[in-house]
């Protein structure tokens, strides 16, 4: 086999389990209903259910991005592969609400070994920048793609078999992950690392997990004490963790990657761009299913033009930058997603068209700066720290994916219940008292009128989320056009790149 079709094929490998992280994003989406009715959890235990997953990946991908670094990145996918088939097996057929949570806690777990090693081996398969490019921007879409399927996949099986069938899909991915893994992807370690400081770990862990409690419990209760104190506390173990790292012979983190202005920027690009889309993507699933009545597979038909303009990006754009420079590409396709914000703030009833167009637009926007962003980010580590930058590179996102939902789903929520009162008995939890009245309406189980006054309530909360995150995503592409405008050319000689 030819070396350049062994990397591909090496990276249609990767493509499996970066697809199913994807996937696990979001199949509880339309897999919670049925769940609930066999575990009957608590409005509590439920959102920890949605939650566990995404909770425990943020907090972990620094330490598991280095560790990857230190034992073989090669060798962490093959663990984490066989971690993730057995703890979907576990939520598969878990019998209790606590026993799925545990689950979804240790597929977290499990997702954080999978994420920094697929994107680091993709750098050390494809030293070439302009290949390296087009690979990430495959990896991007993968991920992308999987979030965007998950509750298309999730919906089918529950109708075909029962709810935990959508955890079974790892297994299989699993066994042909583990079986092609030594024949088609190469190991590297940085042999020169140092032990892993377990120190740096439990700050990391500090820092993050407390920071996005805080950002869930807003989500569900508003601004309050607690959610300050987390805030507080993960602020002061952040500032702990980069006085340690700075301190370190072999950190977790190199914190002179911040020294680059381009790895900074792109950073925060990354995680305003995952607010936005993280948010939109939330409110436009539920506008299509709840405000227009659509099955979850018509609903999912709805999304399969953006996934094809988010594909077409991510896989496009680097092609482009080889003329034209990133920082350029990425305020360009920035500004168009902007156009999508606009249909999305200006949407109706039985929009869903133009809804379905501006998420398309929004989608474009994500591709682009998916793949762009992560190769600037990635880039701009040596090779031995490559784990580490990309799990930073994913940290953002994850980060930003956590906040979108939150911020802009208790906006929406916010408008919703000034204008219709939430019954008696639903869930206090602002999406689930959401979902329960507008659904209870739609259903025929409150008066007729509230129907059309619920409809029109969600349909202005998305409204007003769209317009906030599109202010945003605004401030995002003038840091592209300024501040990444010096990032070279892929593929541009070394000796012609300017400092940035």
């Amino acid at each position: 086999m030819r070396a350049g079709a062994r990397q591909w094929a090496g990276l249609g490998l990767l493509a499996l389990p970066t697809v199913l992280l994807g996937l696990d994003v979001t199949v509880l989406y339309l897999v919670a209903p049925s769940m609930a009715v066999d575990l009957d959890p608590s409005g509590t235990q439920l959102l920890w259910i949605m939650d566990a997953y995404g909770f425990f990946i943020a907090g972990l991908l620094i330490t598991m991005g280095t560790l990857g670094d230190r034992i073989g990145r090669r060798r962490l996918l093959m663990i984490g592969m066989v971690a993730f088939a057995a703890a979907s097996v576990l939520a598969a057929f878990a019998p209790t609400a606590e026993l799925l949570i545990l689950a979804r806690a240790l597929l977290g777990v499990a997702g954080a070994t999978l994420m920094p090693s697929t994107l680091s081996l993709i750098s050390n398969m494809f030293p070439e920048a302009r290949e390296r490019a087009v690979a990430i921007g495959v990896w991007a879409t993968m991920f992308a793609l999987g979030m965007a399927a998950g509750p298309i996949v999730g919906g089918l099986l529950v109708d075909a078999f029962w709810w935990g069938a959508a955890f079974l899909l790892a297994v299989p991915i699993a066994v042909v992950v583990l079986v092609g893994a030594r024949a088609l992807l190469p190991e590297y370690a940085d042999r020169a690392a140092g032990r892993l400081d377990l120190v740096s770990v439990g700050l990391s862990l500090a820092s993050i997990l407390p920071v996005i409690y805080a950002i869930k419990h807003l989500a569900v209760e508003g601004v309050s004490g607690q959610s300050v104190l987390f805030v507080v506390v993960g602020i002061v173990a952040g500032a702990a963790f980069v006085r340690r790292q700075r301190h370190l012979t072999d950190p977790l983190l190199d914190v002179s990657l911040f020294g680059s202005r381009a790895f900074t920027v792109a950073l925060l690009v990354l995680l305003i761009g995952l607010v936005g889309v993280g948010g939109s993507m939330y409110l436009v699933t539920q506008y299509l299913q709840l405000v227009e009545g659509l099955t979850p597979f018509t609903a999912g038909l709805w999304m399969g033009p953006p996934a094809l303009a988010m594909f077409a990006a991510a896989v496009g754009a680097p092609v482009l930058a080889r003329r034209i420079r990133p920082g350029y590409l990425m305020g360009a396709t920035l500004g168009l997603s902007l156009v999508g914000y606009g249909l999305l703030a200006t949407a109706g009833l039985d929009d869903e068209t133009a809804v379905a167009i501006g998420f398309a637009f929004i989608y474009l926007g994500l591709g682009a700066i998916a793949a762009l962003g992560t190769d600037i980010v990635v880039g701009a580590a040596p090779a031995s720290k490559s784990g580490s930058a990309a799990s930073m590179s994913e940290t953002v996102q994850e980060l930003g994916i956590a906040v979108g939902v939150a911020l802009l789903g208790s906006l929406t929520t916010a408008i919703y219940r000034s204008q219709v009162s939430v019954p008696e008995g639903l869930s206090p939890e602002s999406s689930a008292a959401l979902e329960d009245s507008l659904g209870a309406a739609l259903a025929g189980d409150l008066p007729a009128g509230t129907v059309e006054s619920a409809r029109l309530a969600f349909t202005t909360g998305l409204n007003a989320a769209a317009l906030v995150a599109g202010l945003a995503i605004a401030a995002a592409t003038v840091l592209c056009l300024h501040m990444l405008r010096n990032v070279p050319r892929l593929g541009q000689d070394q000796g012609d790149k300017v400092n940035v």
